[in-house]
């Protein structure tokens, strides 16, 4: 086996490196830090519980990103005086280590090459993920359910704040639907590239014959609203129903009609909450879903007039993105960037980060096409 070039090597490293920090720019990372500290450190800061927790937010990401920025740095000055070390003293044992910090270090960089491409207009936004059962009956309910687990899952893995905003629940097994938020800066950025169907395929367990199944259910995937944002509903537009929130089996969760549906008559959209305490927090909880599915469909809307000026571009997302094969054999497959893996436990179990990076750099790709 052909020894490592490692001045090649580290070269490389470096140069990559130089291409991220241009990208995310830390000097305004460091000059955010400041700012964001400031503003922390004011002493009626939780005056607004809601917008400190948004500015405290924000000031960790900021830090994390520096920190993560400033640590690669010194990773690689690190690296480079281990090679030169080792190589002095032929120290075979050492040249091993950083063999194998220099394959980690390729991946620290290609991960974080990945954020660099999250440069839409909403995609630095937390994201609203909302999981509808489709085609398949009661194992397409129970897919709804499997869904939304790895994706609270993966959120939990990376330290995401999530919260469960409504759920609907089959009647024999699984959900109808499910729509809960994830509370981190880029999470719709980050989550956009899950958006579509995905198909199951699997030994049901709900048929007593032991029959393959094949079922579909669809992750839908919006910003979440900010104050910001100049979406006016005015309420001649709004229909709002009230009944009383259940859980699995038709359980009754509360005494009282606190659970909210609003439906947008223009465009028919409807949208439900029933997981807070009260009708008023589920009202509010309710619009704000409401006002980001607006805000995405007015975006859309413009992207389609774009793209109809600019003539036929193709490249676009297919309804089927993802297949989940569980017999007769083993394989998770994304249908749009062919990167499959064999450990559909561990997928399930949130370990989607591959998919994920593989999904944002063929957006990428294809929308440098486009242009």
């Amino acid at each position: 086996m052909a020894a490592t070039d490692f001045p090649a090597e580290i070269r490389d490293l470096r140069s990559t490196y130089a291409s991220i920090e241009a990208v995310t720019d830390i000097e305004t990372i460091k000059a955010d830090v400041a700012r964001l500290s400031e503003l922390a450190g004011a002493p009626d800061l939780w005056d607004d519980p809601s917008e400190a927790q948004k500015i405290t937010s924000k000031l960790s990401h900021r830090q994390s990103d520096l920190a993560r920025l400033e640590k690669l740095a010194g990773r690689i000055d690190d690296l480079e005086v281990m090679v030169e070390l080792a190589e002095e003293e032929d120290d075979a044992d050492t040249l091993a280590e950083a063999e194998k910090e220099l394959v980690a270090l390729h991946k620290s960089l290609a991960e974080l090459e990945v954020v660099t491409l999250l440069s839409g207009e909403y995609d630095e936004r937390a994201a609203v993920v909302t999981i509808r059962a489709g085609a398949g009956g009661v194992d397409a309910a129970d897919f709804a359910e499997m869904l939304m687990r790895m994706y609270l899952r993966w959120a939990e893995r990376k330290g995401y704040p999530t919260a469960v905003m409504d759920t609907s629940y089959a009647e024999e097994a699984g959900l109808k639907s499910a729509t809960f938020e994830v509370n981190a800066p880029y999470a719709f950025g980050t989550l956009s590239v899950e958006a579509g169907t995905h198909r199951l395929v699997r030994i049901s367990p709900f048929d007593n014959q032991g029959r393959r199944q094949t079922s579909f259910a669809a992750v839908e995937v919006i910003p979440l609203i900010e104050q910001t944002d100049s979406i006016e509903i005015p309420e001649a537009e709004i229909k709002v129903d009230v009944f009383r929130s259940s859980g699995p089996g038709g359980q009754s969760v509360n005494t009282t009609d606190s659970a909210v549906r609003l439906t947008h008559l223009p465009t028919g959209i409807v949208v439900s909450m029933q997981n807070e305490k009260s009708q008023l927090q589920n009202r509010a909880a309710a619009l704000r879903v409401l006002q980001s599915r607006l805000l995405l469909l007015k975006k859309e809307q413009e992207d389609a007039k774009k793209k109809e000026l600019a003539g036929d571009v193709k490249a676009s997302w297919g309804d089927q993105m993802r297949s989940y094969v569980l017999n007769p054999y083993q394989m998770v497959k994304d249908l749009r960037t062919e990167h499959e893996v064999g450990n559909t436990g561990a997928v399930l179990d949130g370990d989607i980060d591959d998919f994920i990076d593989a999904g944002i750099r063929w957006r990428a790709n294809a929308r440098t096409q486009a242009e």
